[in-house]
């Protein structure tokens, strides 16, 4: 293996233990055996679900506890105000404006991260041990201060954490982190289900058609996220001559899934963000909203499958523009065969995407909740959910996609340099 490559790999794999590291880190001032009392009757709920994104951290009350979904909120957001404002949505396009972007995010991250920690501070007050110990040892105002000081943080930690890992290592860092939270959590989970078994909680035969279900939403994930259409595209005589030493590629693939794993991401924080902060009351009414946006609940669920495909579409439109591919290759002699350069390859490439859009969105939809409709009454842990599967499979094909491209970077450098 070349050594670069080794290298990213072992700076990526040493940013993520030090992730793991951090979610053993307490926040000041909390009894942790009364919280991790306290997190073995929520598991089933939204405290459940943020505490699968982020690695179990949320059980101990980490400073890492919001994992990195304020940043993902923020950027939510941003992406909304860029397609509403134009002006916005350029700064992405320069250098300098994306720096000044992604600096708006990061303020709207640290703002974020102080009211969810301070909704989790004043919610975990209301909360009790098996025993009725309340989690907090300092007085009230102490507490809120540190834990949203400490938090936040840990939040703005994890961003960096993230950031590294893109610029230095392999992979995108902040699904990788993402990627990291679940993973860790999963030899539990199976340990969990074996306890289950062992004591007659649950069937035998019911688990097997538990891990029936796992192996066969990952390979529909892999078949669907592996297929495209590919769109040919022939070019010039004279490209064709000047281009005769260097790859001119004769396709344009449209992969069916463009957006990717973020509209599940997107639709599980939206969901989130309001049912933390929920947490904090006792109000009837609140009570009521919290139950129903409880991960176990259908309510949930089917919120997560609309969402799904509104982010799917909203996403997609952002990292697919056929106007600019049409542009492109008119540019560089290109065409498409039996349709003219230009508009009509845009409205043409426009049609394809939008159509393979329909059926990714439809995918990543039912990916995300039609394994917890079929396991709903089998019992099974939390963690075997479709969006933690989906996240998972996802980003470990994305990995090893890049992965390969630099192990082909180098031979190719390799190959230039003997004169081959």
């Amino acid at each position: 293996m070349d050594k670069a490559l080794l290298n990213k790999i072992l700076i990526t794999l040493g940013f993520l233990l030090v992730f793991r590291v951090l979610a053993y880190v307490p926040t000041p001032g909390v009894d942790v055996e009364v919280i991790k009392e306290i997190f073995a009757a929520h598991k089933g709920d939204a405290l459940g679900l943020y505490n699968m994104f982020s690695g179990n951290a949320v059980e101990r009350l980490s400073i890492i506890s919001l994992g990195i979904m304020p940043y993902i909120t923020a950027a939510i957001i941003m992406e909304l105000l860029g397609a509403t404002f134009p002006e916005l949505g350029k700064l992405k396009k320069e250098r300098d404006g994306m720096q000044k972007y992604m600096q708006i995010v990061r303020y709207m991250t640290v703002g974020i991260a102080l009211v969810q920690s301070i909704g989790v501070a004043i919610g975990l007050n209301s909360l009790s041990g098996a025993s009725g110990q309340n989690p907090i040892m300092l007085d009230m105002n102490t507490f809120v201060a540190l834990a949203s000081a400490s938090m936040t943080a840990g939040t703005m930690m994890l961003l960096w954490i993230g950031e590294q890992i893109t610029k230095r290592g392999v992979g995108n860092g902040t699904s990788l982190i993402i990627f990291g939270g679940i993973v860790a959590g999963i030899p539990s989970a199976i340990g969990g289900t074996i306890s289950l078994i062992n004591s007659a909680e649950m069937n035998f035969f019911a688990a097997i058609a538990i891990v029936a279900i796992i192996l066969l939403t990952v390979a529909a994930i892999i078949y669907v996220e592996l297929a495209e259409r590919r769109v040919p595209v022939s070019y010039s005589r004279k490209v064709m001559i000047e281009s005769q030493n260097k790859r001119v590629m004769n396709y344009i693939p449209i992969k069916i899934n463009l957006s990717g794993v973020i509209p599940p991401i997107f639709a599980s924080a939206i969901l989130m963000f309001p049912a933390t902060l929920l947490q904090a009351s006792e109000n009837e009414y609140v009570r009521f909203a919290r139950d129903l946006l409880s991960p176990d609940g259908y309510w949930f669920n089917f919120a997560t499958f609309l969402l799904v495909i509104f982010f799917a579409y909203f996403y997609a439109s952002i990292v697919f523009n056929p106007k600019d591919i049409a542009e492109n290759l008119k540019r560089q002699g290109g065409f498409i065969p039996g349709v003219r350069p230009g508009q009509h390859s845009s409205e043409y490439l426009s049609e394809i995407a939008s159509r393979l859009t329909f059926w990714g969105a439809i995918y990543l939809a039912i990916i995300s909740t039609l394994p917890w409709v079929l396991v709903k009454s089998m019992g099974v842990p939390f963690y075997f959910g479709g969006t933690a599967v989906l996240i998972v499979v996802q980003v470990a094909l994305d990995t090893m996609r890049k992965i390969e491209a630099q192990i082909y970077m180098s031979r190719y450098q390799t190959l230039s340099a003997v004169g081959l």
